[in-house]
């Protein structure tokens, strides 16, 4: 395993191992976490978990959960079981993935490019959270084993490009319901460059578009209603 360092979420509240020089959780970790539907009690899986930052940061806003995650790159396996020992993480391909139980939900930031569209990172673990290694793991592919792997009415929440949407409903709306678009602009007047969907297994009404969430004043700083997630570990439009 290569050397890692220490990085904070949550204004210091999540605590993780982090290899030296691989993929950095931070804002879209911590979104698609906070607009994941879970209740007390209920399962989550944290798809393409890397070091386990979303599902810890599900996990710091409902502690009572049942967390597992699974990604195919055995050096952050390593340091998520460090992370949360407590957590069952899996070192497995999401095709390959046979659980014992279906979830109740699942988040994900799936890999935002498709093998040979883009130029590789020269680092193989950015490579491989990019998708740049992996040509038979399409978008449409990753919703196909989700919906595979939760329950009736489970929810899937994924954070991805905002110019990737298309291909995103089109993909939910072979197998999902409910449809709700959560857009993170930038600032007022900004175009979205990230979006949350939130989508429903076995549900059949119709999609929506909310409000979104606004992360910047003009100067930069923070909102208040972003800082409350950022921060605070409050959940997103729930």
């Amino acid at each position: 395993m290569s050397k890692s360092r220490e990085i904070y979420l949550l204004n210091g509240a999540v605590k993780l191992l982090q290899p030296e020089g691989g993929f950095r959780p931070g804002l879209d970790s911590v979104m698609v976490a906070a607009a994941c539907p879970v209740q007390s009690g209920q399962s989550v899986l944290d798809a393409g978990c890397g070091v386990g930052s979303a599902g810890l940061c599900v996990r710091h806003r409902v502690p009572e959960i049942n967390l597992t995650g699974i990604d195919v790159a055995s050096g952050y396996i390593e340091l998520a079981k460090q992370n949360e020992p407590d957590a069952n993480f899996e070192c497995v391909d999401l095709q390959d993935y046979m659980p014992h139980e279906r979830f109740d939900h699942v988040i994900c930031n799936p890999p935002f490019y498709e093998d040979g569209k883009h130029m590789s990172s020269p680092d193989p673990l950015k490579a491989k959270a990019h998708g740049h290694d992996s040509p038979d793991i399409t978008l449409d592919v990753w919703m196909r084993h989700i919906h595979r792997v939760l329950k009736s009415k489970g929810s899937l929440t994924m954070i991805h490009q905002a110019s990737r949407l298309d291909d995103m409903i089109v993909g939910l709306h072979k197998r999902f319901g409910a449809l709700e678009i959560i857009p993170l602009w930038p600032k007022l007047g900004v175009p979205a460059k990230r979006v949350i969907v939130r989508a429903f297994k076995d549900r059949h009404t119709p999609l929506t578009m909310t409000s979104g969430l606004v992360l910047h004043h003009s100067n930069g700083d923070y909102t208040d209603e972003a800082n409350a997630i950022l921060k605070d570990g409050k959940g997103l439009l729930l």
